[in-house]
Parts: structure tokens; sequence; C-alpha cells
């Protein structure tokens, strides 16, 4: 009877599977697709330490660089138009998320041509934003003289006017309030902070000279973002290889709706969410 039973439980796992088929997807994904997500797991919860870092300091600070001042320079030589430039950024790297899903739509569809035009598409938009990128931490650096221990962006935390002039000749010129933005600049290769008068509060009429703003700015800014912008630039690399194996065919023989486009077409969109993240703590908060 036993011997019976054993046969009769042999019998039903072998024609249906039971628990010794072995090999079984688990969540329904290949492995190659749920190594993919654990990866991203872990890179998502870094991007979460450096953000919430940069948080921590950006609210434990008595001042701190104003995004619409810092961030308001555009190509062409036109200023005092905030975040446009990085607006545009954003944009071209959420159009490349798109492109993305039409690569792996096709793939899916076993389009080798669709796929190989919409991964073009996508590779340009990544090229197209680390150049903005690069514009971006020149027109700091070169321009600003913002690097990861100077920081010549900070908001003044009194009110008062701009002292013009040297010796006995000195007048008063613009005025700013608490809160306003200044930039510091270099003259012939020396910083020339502007002395300015208290207007108001129990400090008013005594004199003052611009400080640097804090140091953790620049540091976490270029750290960050050139963290991001690696991902970028390892993702449009990615994107090249697996772009050129799909033209040669490599992909189609294998007749699994181009699992490999689909696995970068993750990382890829997980690139586009956390430069979100990075938009809203550097450029919004």
């Amino acid at each position: 009877m036993a011997s019976d039973t054993l046969a009769h439980d042999h019998h039903t796992d072998t024609h249906s599977g039971g628990s010794w088929k072995g090999g079984s997807e688990p969540f329904k994904a290949s492995y190659g697709k749920l190594m993919m997500w654990y990866f991203l797991l872990s890179d998502a919860f870094t991007f979460s330490g450096f953000l919430i870092a940069y948080g921590a300091l950006r609210f434990s600070m008595p001042t701190w660089p104003v995004p619409d001042f810092v961030f308001s320079t555009f190509p062409g030589g036109f200023h005092h138009l905030p975040l446009l430039f990085v607006t545009v950024m954003t944009f071209i790297l959420l159009a490349s998320s798109y492109t993305m899903v039409r690569a792996v739509q096709e793939g899916h569809r076993e389009n080798k041509r669709g796929v190989v035009v919409w991964m073009m598409w996508t590779i340009l938009g990544g090229a197209a934003f680390l150049s903005c990128q690069a514009w971006e931490w020149n027109t700091l650096m070169g321009k600003e003289h913002m690097t990861v221990t100077t920081n010549p962006f900070g908001t003044h935390t009194v009110s008062g006017k701009y002292l013009e002039g040297d010796g006995h000749d000195i007048k008063e010129g613009d005025t700013f309030v608490a809160g306003d933005s200044y930039l510091m600049h270099k003259h012939e290769g020396e910083w020339a902070p502007l002395k300015y008068t208290i207007t108001d509060g129990p400090d008013k009429g005594k004199e003052g000279q611009q400080t640097f703003g804090p140091k953790a700015f620049g540091a976490l800014f270029f750290f960050i973002t050139g963290f991001h912008g690696f991902h970028v630039l390892s993702g449009v690399a990615f994107l090249l290889i697996i772009c050129v194996n799909s033209a040669t065919g490599l992909y189609a023989r294998r007749r699994n709706g181009y699992e490999m486009v689909e696995k970068i077409g993750l990382y890829w969109h997980f690139v586009d969410l956390v430069w979100v993240f990075v938009f809203l703590f550097f450029y919004l908060l």
C-alpha cells in the first residue's frame, strides 16, 4: 500500500511538474531581469542616502544658496532665467525614457529595425543630457569659480547697502534685504568680496563683508550630480553595445523578445527616475 502511494506521488510529480520540475522563474521574471531589479534596489538605497544627507545639511544651515539664483544662466550668454536650462535637461532625459519604452515594445514584436531606430534615439538623448551637464559644470567652475571646497554663492542674513569705493571716497550702492542671494567674483585672480553697511536691526550702521557660502553645497552638488552623470554615461555605453548587437541580429536569433533590450530599459528608466529626485532636492528646495 505504501509503495503504491509512493508510486502515485512520483507519477504526479513527474507529469504535473510538482516541486521537482526545477528551473522555475520567480515572479515570472528571468534570472537576468531579477538580478537587474536587485541591482537597481541597492542603487536606490545609495542615492537615497546621498539625497537624505543633502537634505539634512540643507535644512540645518542658517544660510544656503538659492537655486533660482545659482542656476539662472542659459547657453548663448543669457542670464536671469531661473532653472530654464535644467528644465531643458530634464525634458531631454524624460524624452529618452519614452524612446526606450518604444525600443522595448519593438523588441517584443521581434522588430529588429524598430529596436535599433528607437535605441539610437535613446542614445542621442543620453548624449545630449551629458553635454548639457558638462556645460553646466563648466559654467559653475569656470565662470562662477565654484569647486568642491569653495562656494561663492550664499544668502545674506541681514538687510543693508553695498559700499562702493576705497578710502574716504565710499558711497552706498545697491540695497539688499535679508535672504537675498549674492555671488562673489574673482578680480585678477583674487576674490573681491563687497563690503556693506547694515540698515536694519540691532546692528544697524555696522559694516560687514560678504563671506563664502556653505562648503557642503558645492561638494554635494558635484558629487551627487556627478554620480548620476556616471550612471548616465554607463547607460549610454551599454545602450550602444546592445544597439550594435541588435543590429547584427544577435538577439533576433534568440527569439526571446529582445530581453537584453528590456533589461537595459529597466536601468535607463531607473536613471531617469533618480534624476527627478535630484532635480527636486538640488533645484527646487
